[in-house]
């Protein structure tokens, strides 16, 4: 990004030297009022302040979902270590490998990368069952109900506390579907193109309103009109995704460690 946006004030910058110069060795009168200018500049900056604030809310509404997913797989493993404390030691383990793997496919999903690999982290030569799924979370959430209603028909397990489970998990189905949302819902295309189209069309004619009375100061004023106005387009690109690896991301892999780790230590 920074470089993205440095190439930009360069350009604008060295376009301004280039006006300074002709004024200074030809007839040409380059200068233009800066009143019509300046009237357009307030429409520009409301348009990204609303396209950076739309950004955001599309970033901190992702981060509440996987909040809420770390959330629920937490109380599933609470849940489950109350509701299945008959288990043996290696189905919780089993249990708490397919809570984690939810975390790690979810992960995986979002960010357009191998589940397969995700999920054979956590529960081995199982993984091989999301190959070729349209929603492969959707798989992992399959063996945890179907592992909750073969102990609820053996007589292990309540109906109530059934329903609890599952409850549970259609919260983690529902959380899904949220974050999937932001993935196939970009910000509308000729929305943000004509912002671009529009602030680039005024970071490179400031330069015309700025030689005529600020001199050999315009460039550097141009470059850091540039550098302000670049920089927070710039920043509502980066946050309208956040499910990334992008510096600015959610930062994922911490999260789905974190959920391994909170559900092996309960479920051990």
């Amino acid at each position: 990004m920074n470089a993205l946006i440095g190439s930009r004030q360069l350009a604008v910058g060295l376009l301004t030297l280039g006006l300074l110069f002709l004024r200074d060795h030809s007839t040409l009168e380059l200068a233009i009022p800066g009143t019509a200018h300046a009237m357009v500049g307030v429409a520009l900056g409301l348009l990204l302040v609303f396209r950076t604030n739309a950004s955001y809310a599309r970033f901190w509404e992702g981060r509440i979902l996987i909040g809420g997913v770390v959330s629920n797989c937490r109380d599933l493993d609470r849940q489950c270590s109350a509701y299945l404390s008959h288990l043996t030691p290696a189905e919780r383990e089993a249990v708490a490998a397919e809570i984690a793997a939810f975390g790690a496919v979810l992960s995986a999903y979002l960010r357009n990368e191998s589940t397969i690999d995700a999920a054979r982290t956590h529960v081995g030569d199982k993984a091989d069952e999301v190959e070729g799924l349209a929603g492969p979370p959707l798989r992992v959430i399959s063996w945890l109900g179907e592992r909750f209603t073969a102990e609820a028909n053996a007589g292990a397990l309540g109906e109530l506390r059934l329903q609890t489970l599952e409850r549970t998990l259609s919260d983690l189905v529902d959380l899904w579907s949220g974050c999937e949302r932001i993935l196939r819902t970009p910000v509308p295309f000729a929305y943000a193109h004509h912002i671009k189209s529009f602030l680039t069309i005024f970071c490179f004619t400031a330069p015309f309103t700025m030689v005529g009375t600020m001199g050999w100061y315009a460039p550097a004023a141009a470059a850091l009109v540039a550098f302000g106005l670049y920089g927070i387009d710039e920043i509502g690109v980066e946050i309208e995704e956040p499910f990334g690896r992008d510096a600015n991301d959610l930062p994922l892999d911490a999260i789905v460690e974190t959920i391994g780790l909170n559900v092996r230590e309960s479920l051990s």
